[in-house]
Order: C-alpha cells, then sequence, then structure tokens
C-alpha cells in the first residue's frame, strides 16, 4: 500500500507539468494583449510597455514559460494584473466556496441516485425502472445554464420561495472564518439564523450542479446491479435462505458499487469544472467564477492557477477511489 500510494503521488508531478504547459500555450497565443486591457483605454504606449515588462509579457513565450515554472516550484502562482493580488490568497479566499457547492451537489446527487439506481434495477423494465430511465435521460439532456435561468426565474423571481444568487445577503455578515464553509463556520459560531440563510442561497446551484451527475449514477449502478444479480454467488446466498434485504445490501449493492465507485469519482470531477458555468448564472463568489472573470480579461496567472487547482484536486479524488475499491472488496491488491 505504501509504495503503491507513493508512486501514485509521485506521477502528480509529471501530470500537473503537462496540464501547467498545456493551459499556459492555450492562453497565451489568444491574439490579443492583457497589458492594454489592465492600462486601460487611454493609456499611452509608454504605460503599457511599462506593465508589459513589470508582467514580463515582453518575453519570448518559452521564457515566460520556464520563469512561471520557476515560481510554481516555489509555491507562488504569480499576481493578478487586473486585482494586482496574489492569485494563491485569490484561491484561498475563493475556493471553500466552491467546495462547498460541489461537497453538497454531489451529496445530493449520490443522495438521490443511489436510491434511483437501487430501485431501478429491483424493478426491471417495471413503471418504476422506465420512470427513473426518463428522469436520468431528461436530466443528462438539460442545459445547465438553462436550468439554472429557469429555477431563478420560476423559483426566486416570480415566487420568492429562494435567493436569486451570491452564498448570503449582502447586509449580512458573514460568520467568523475557520473553514470557509459558511453552514460549517456559521454553527461553529452559534448563528442558526446565517446557517438557515447559506442553505437557501445553497439550493438553487446546488440542485442544478447535481442534477447531471445524479443521473448517470443512476444509470451507472443500475446496470451493475443488473450485472451483479445475476451472478451465481447471489443465487447461492439466495439458496442458503438469507433474507432479500440482505442479499441486496450484504451482496449485491457492496460488489455493483465497485465499477459504480468509478463513476462517482468522474462525477465529483465533473462536478468541479461544473461550477465555472453555474456560478457564473449564480453569481457565486467561488473559482469558477473567478476563472471567467479573469479569462474575459486576460488575466494569464489566475487562469492558470484555477486549472492547476482543479487538476490536482481531480488527480486525488482519483486516488482516493483506487483506494476505497480495497475497502469494498478485500481480494483487491496493490502490491
Amino acid at each position: 500500500m505504501g509504495a503503491y500510494l507513493a508512486r501514485r503521488l509521485l506521477l502528480i508531478v509529471p501530470t500537473l507539468f503537462g496540464l501547467s504547459l498545456l493551459t499556459f500555450v492555450i492562453s497565451h497565443v489568444v491574439p490579443a494583449d492583457p497589458a492594454k486591457l489592465a492600462a486601460g483605454p487611454r493609456a499611452s504606449e509608454a504605460m503599457v510597455a511599462t506593465i508589459r515588462t513589470q508582467y514580463g509579457l515582453d518575453q519570448p513565450l518559452p521564457r515566460q514559460y520556464l520563469t512561471y515554472l520557476g515560481d510554481l516550484l516555489r509555491g507562488d502562482l504569480g499576481q493578478s494584473i487586473m486585482t494586482r493580488h496574489e492569485v494563491t490568497d485569490d484561491l484561498r479566499d475563493r475556493f471553500p466556496a466552491t467546495l462547498e457547492l460541489s461537497f453538497y451537489a454531489m451529496l445530493l446527487a449520490v443522495c438521490l441516485g443511489v436510491p434511483l439506481g437501487l430501485v431501478a434495477a429491483l424493478n426491471q423494465n417495471r413503471w418504476p425502472d422506465q420512470l427513473s430511465r426518463v428522469v436520468a435521460v431528461s436530466s443528462v439532456s438539460i442545459p445547465q445554464f438553462w436550468f439554472g435561468l429557469a429555477l431563478q426565474l420560476v423559483l426566486a423571481s416570480s415566487l420568492g420561495l429562494l435567493p436569486l444568487s451570491q452564498r448570503l445577503p449582502t447586509l449580512t455578515r458573514p460568520p467568523q472564518r475557520v473553514t470557509g464553509l459558511l453552514t460549517i463556520d456559521s454553527l461553529l459560531a452559534g448563528q442558526p439564523d446565517v446557517f438557515w440563510l447559506a442553505v437557501k442561497h445553497l439550493v438553487l446551484p446546488v440542485i442544478v450542479l447535481a442534477i447531471g451527475s445524479m443521473a448517470i449514477i443512476t444509470r451507472t449502478l443500475r446496470g451493475d446491479l443488473l450485472e451483479v444479480m445475476n451472478q451465481d454467488f447471489i443465487r447461492t446466498a439466495r439458496a442458503k435462505g438469507l433474507p432479500e434485504r440482505r442479499v441486496i445490501a450484504a451482496h449485491t449493492l457492496r460488489n455493483a458499487l465497485i465499477p459504480s465507485l468509478t463513476m462517482i469519482g468522474l462525477s465529483i470531477g465533473w462536478t468541479l469544472g461544473g461550477t465555472i458555468l453555474v456560478e457564473t448564472v449564480f453569481d457565486w463568489p467561488g473559482i469558477g467564477n473567478y476563472a471567467v472573470e479573469s479569462a474575459t480579461r486576460l488575466d494569464f496567472n489566475p487562469i492558470m492557477g484555477v486549472t492547476l487547482l482543479i487538476g490536482v484536486a481531480i488527480i486525488l479524488i482519483n486516488l482516493v477511489v483506487d483506494l476505497l475499491y480495497g475497502v469494498l472488496d478485500p481480494r483487491i491488491s496493490y502490491r
């Protein structure tokens, strides 16, 4: 286990190197000058040249990348051209908002997807199975931005049941920052009113972000369950007279979750990537919204920082999923 874990952690280095190189090249070949955008429309050529020199934009691309790579090895993600803030500080401030949104979205997707997949498999080709199929196909087909705007229009604007955007109302003072997650920090600070406000602001973006992953988990688990239910050891367990509930929970579901766990891990990565669109629709102050704002202003360093952060998160998630295989199936060895 230790050797396997060390090998997987070492593989993060070349993966991030390739990711940084690819993102750097794509972001820097855009036919526009970020120095002019940062200087403003009335800036003189001398001012633009000064900004270009300050951020090394006057250097050849290979030299710029080597400079960026050297800073990255020291843990320095650079400075935002527009805000003049360190990218590391911006990511530290914004990532908890994205983490909170992604966590509750995946929690909802798993809590709905697993039972729906189980019900669909146990009622194959009957109306619960057909209903879950319709729900899954519809959920995957709906564009996130359209669904988010529709929920805002109906539930927020027309009915006034839920907030339209943001994490908290503008005039509400957030709790003292401990974890950066408002639902947790508000409870730690003993502010249940702020907790419920945070939950209300989470409802719409969480639903929009979770619906696609929920559909994928449902259909994947249904197929895996049907395959496991036809195995000999399931028939043997039933022949021994084991209760059906135990056969399903201890034998069928546990074995079906092994391949489905891969899809759940991939869904977490897709959820992190999907926050970019959802955060833009709901004006959520996370790294997705930060990336969109930076991209529209050709602010390279924040774009690189967000990409690397999401890349590291996906790599670590895949590692955790691989380790969970051994928990579900003791026969799996990492030697």
